[in-house]
């Protein structure tokens, strides 16, 4: 998972980003060396701590939801806090693809699924679905009841995150 990346035609750029990651800087300085360079919001968690990880985790998907340049960029951000606020919820590692939000028990790289897929929608509702990108439990027109709905459906006895691999 990176924890910059950024866009430039400035080939020199790259080469002082890549020069300062090789020589070991801290992210802020890597930015200072090649203003290009954009965090992610994950910060590097040297000791591998599982709750500090999905702690970025959260971190970084909320940053980029604020940040995406998308028409339903409101629908997905509200998805995403939402889903953050619900505490069992911002127990689990979160994990997207194709914008899809979903949960694990496990951090990366090997994730062991738990709890319902949510979707946020280009016409501005909400789904919920047992499997990827279906929304068999329900369309919603707002962001909190469809994560109040996935809550209900996590398994109980989930115990803390672990390291997944």
């Amino acid at each position: 998972m990176p924890l910059i990346d950024g866009k430039t035609d400035d080939l020199a750029e790259v080469a002082r980003a890549a020069r300062a990651w090789h020589d070991g800087a801290a992210l802020d300085d890597i930015r200072r060396a090649a203003p290009f360079v954009h965090l992610t919001g994950r910060f590097e968690v040297p000791d591998h701590d599982p709750a500090r990880l999905t702690e970025s985790e959260w971190q970084s998907m909320r940053l980029e939801a604020g940040e995406l340049e998308s028409a339903w960029q409101e629908t997905y951000q509200a998805l995403i806090e939402a889903a953050h606020s619900e505490p069992t919820l911002r127990a689990l590692y979160p994990f997207t693809s194709h914008w899809a939000l979903r949960f694990s028990t496990t951090t990366r790289p090997r994730l062991t699924v738990v709890g319902p897929c949510l979707t946020a929608n280009s016409d501005g509702m909400y789904g919920v679905g047992k499997g990827f990108i279906i929304e068999d439990l329900g369309r919603f027109a707002t962001a909190h009841e469809a994560v109040a709905l996935a809550a209900r459906q996590l398994p109980s006895g989930l115990g803390p995150i672990a390291l997944g691999g």
